[in-house]
């Protein structure tokens, strides 16, 4: 089971996390590339204060910024995750370059923006999915959940959680609107060397004990009913849950 911290507000969690995203860049302190994933949905505004709250302590020069999962929209439309994460921290950060965030390419059909953003990554860590290797390892990737277990575009019974392949995968037919998006896959997310999950509010609370919540043995046990928050299991990464109250009424 995951290592799960439980918070009584949003504050808090913002804070906590922001620590544990200190203490994981120290740790990487001598890497040239700190390599980050984000979501959207609330985790820009739950984790906007703990980041800005370090901004003078970590070296955000390092990060480069993915996005774990984006909408097939501009980079200023009011869907995009990126604008989110702008808007909330990103332009606020001095320390982070914005030739060093990696925003998904519109203007071609989502198939190819997910070729692209690929490539982006493959250009960045210096890994090549077509020799065979191994996806390349993120130092960070903070996600967050649905109430339905989704996480990134990776919806309950949807044929992309058997992608096995592909590290950036289309989705046309997302059953949250836009329809149309890119996501990270299993294949990358869980070769992270840290995966900080973010979940706060009543309506997640049915959902943790089938995700956070959930043993090794008890996922093994579900095989592929098992719900996508709960199949991201770094193999040799950390995984940590931060919640609160709400969100852990039914842990």
């Amino acid at each position: 089971m995951a290592g799960i911290f439980k918070f009584a507000s949003k504050d808090d969690l913002s804070e906590a996390v922001g620590d544990h995203v200190l203490r994981v860049t120290q740790e990487a302190a001598e890497k040239d590339k700190f390599l980050v994933a984000l979501s959207g949905g609330s985790l820009p505004k739950l984790l906007a204060a703990g980041l800005l709250k370090h901004q003078d302590e970590i070296d955000f020069s390092k990060w480069h910024v993915f996005f774990a999962d984006e909408r097939h929209v501009p980079h200023d439309h009011e869907d995009s995750n990126m604008l989110a994460c702008k808007n909330e921290f990103l332009a606020k950060i001095p320390g982070i370059k914005e030739d060093q965030v990696y925003g998904i390419d519109y203007s071609v059909p989502v198939e190819e923006a997910a070729q692209r953003y690929q490539v982006a990554i493959e250009a960045v860590t210096g890994v090549s999915a077509a020799s065979g290797a191994p996806p390349p390892s993120f130092d960070l990737v903070l996600l967050g959940m649905g109430p339905d277990g989704h996480t990134c575009s990776l919806f309950p019974g949807h044929e992309l959680l058997k992608e096995t392949e592909h590290w950036v995968a289309p989705i046309k037919d997302s059953p949250k609107p836009p329809s149309e998006r890119i996501t990270l896959t299993y294949p990358v997310l869980n070769v992270a060397a840290n995966v900080f999950f973010l979940a706060a509010g009543k309506s997640k609370e049915d959902v943790l004990p089938l995700t956070a919540g959930l043993t090794a043995e008890g996922l093994n046990e579900l095989g592929e009913a098992a719900l996508p928050a709960a199949r991201v299991r770094p193999v040799s990464g950390k995984l940590a849950w931060f919640v609160d109250e709400e969100a852990a009424a039914k842990l």
